[in-house]
């Protein structure tokens, strides 16, 4: 089966742009609406909420139709329809009304985009990396481009420009040919089966709790920057250094999938990101210290979300894989994400940013701990298996 290596990597490039804007200056947009952190906090929460409900339905909905780039394409669009909203309202009630209408749609396509690359790459998975690095390409063009607008113009351009790249997202989708490989005979292992075996439930707390310590970092990083002095331009530079830094990391990603095991690669990328919370809730007055930090990006989201999805694949096979897939992001990026917003936005002021720095590192410590003793030792895992 030809793979479509542009068309699937320019999903991932305006998928990925969206969260470019979003995650570094949706909080800055957010206080010049008049928010305070814990309003913040619960918009970023409502947002992340949705990432618990909608791919898990979605996902159900793609296996048991077997149309999984129908629904992306109508979710993407639907989400850029109603995100068009934030055009016209600033007040809390209606954002949060927005907020839960964009998220329930638009948090359906990535888990459903990530098993349709995963099909048409069947025979070859190691080249998973080298196409998801364009989302990081994409994310790394609008922190630089847009910090680069907020020291010009004001914050409320963002709305618009996020509208605008939504639109792009869902256009690409409709160059994209149907992938073949779906799995159309009898289901051989029930999800409940599969969900009942220690080590998947272990790879999925220790997925939570790596997104429950990036709360802090996705919702107040740029706030916190801010504290220091940090221009808007510096600020969306240290942003696109981590992502480079996964960038690099996706491209050399092939090689360390062949010498090492999901198990190490994963048990490494938890013990950098305690590292990396550390060195920001503790270095933030020290350019070098956030220097460091960022280029530990490449280990607390890049290398552990590879592994992920490697895992995913491995525990949930092809005739699951939609419902995996949706699980994962779900309990990782949905109820993760949102505990991390949540406990980041009421003890922000209230312990101080060191204290939820800190928080975020030990939760990384724990999830280590748990991947330890219960992920992957009595095999080891590759991604060709």
């Amino acid at each position: 089966m030809s793979v479509p290596f542009w068309r699937l990597s320019g999903f991932y490039f305006f998928y990925f742009a969206v969260l470019g804007i979003h995650l570094p200056y949706w909080g800055l947009y957010l206080k010049d609406c008049g928010f305070g952190p814990v309003e913040i906090g619960n918009l970023s929460a409502l947002l992340v909420a949705t990432r618990i409900v909608a791919p898990t339905v979605w996902g159900w909905i793609a296996d048991r139709t077997g149309r999984s780039l129908a629904i992306i394409r109508i979710t993407l669009f639907l989400g850029a329809l109603i995100f068009a909203g934030f055009l016209f309202e600033r007040g809390y009630r209606a954002m949060a009304g927005i907020t839960v209408g964009f998220g329930f749609f638009w948090n359906a396509a990535l888990p459903q985009f990530e098993a349709i690359t995963l099909a048409y790459l069947t025979e070859e998975p190691y080249r998973y990396s080298r196409i998801r690095l364009w989302g990081s390409v994409g994310f790394i063009a609008m922190v630089l481009g847009i910090g680069w607008i907020l020291d010009k113009q004001p914050v409320s351009v963002l709305p618009g420009a996020l509208t605008a790249i939504l639109a792009a997202n869902w256009l690409v989708t409709l160059t994209l040919p149907k992938p073949g490989g779906a799995h159309t005979g009898p289901v051989q292992v029930g999800l409940w089966q599969i969900l009942k075996k220690p080590d998947v439930l272990a790879f999925l707390t220790v997925c939570m709790l790596l997104q429950v310590a990036h709360g802090p970092y996705y919702v107040f990083y740029s706030i916190y920057l801010k504290q220091f002095h940090y221009s808007s331009t510096l600020t969306g530079c240290l942003w696109a250094l981590g992502v480079l830094a996964e960038i690099v990391l996706f491209v050399n990603m092939r090689p360390l999938l062949a010498r090492y095991s999901l198990r190490t690669i994963l048990l490494v990328s938890l013990l950098l990101a305690t590292l990396r919370w550390m060195l920001i809730g503790w270095g933030a007055a020290d350019p070098v210290l956030l220097f460091a930090a960022q280029l530990l990006h490449a280990a607390s989201f890049g290398s552990a979300h590879v592994a992920a999805i490697h895992l995913v694949h491995h525990y949930f096979g092809r005739e699951h894989q939609g419902k995996g897939q949706a699980l994962y992001s779900s309990l990782s990026f949905g109820l993760g994400g949102m505990i991390g917003s949540l406990y980041s936005g009421y003890f922000w002021d209230w312990l101080g940013p060191e204290f939820v720095y800190s928080t975020a590192a030990l939760l990384c410590y724990l999830a280590f701990a748990i991947a330890y003793f219960w992920i992957g030792r009595e095999y080891i895992l590759k991604p060709s298996h």
